[in-house]
């Protein structure tokens, strides 16, 4: 697999988290259950560093063999 193909799949896996996270967004305006609403914000905020991961690596990904790309500090040795 090479890196440009990694980046789709990083892309792909980044919509995928942010609309479980919609989804989890729209039923917490309908819970009343307070053990319930905790338990869905907590996997809520599990899944924001997830998303932001895969969004940053799909960029990085992307963008490995462009010199003039800055690669993110997070990423480098």
């Amino acid at each position: 697999m090479t890196l440009s193909e990694m980046s789709v799949t990083y892309q792909t896996s980044a919509l995928a988290i942010h609309g479980r996270i919609v989804e989890l967004r729209d039923q917490e305006k309908t819970l009343t259950d307070p053990n319930a609403l905790f338990h869905l914000r907590r996997r809520i905020r599990e899944l924001l560093p997830l998303w932001r991961e895969t969004r940053e690596l799909a960029v990085l990904t992307a963008n490995y063999y462009d010199r003039s790309y800055h690669k993110h500090e997070g990423y480098t040795l």
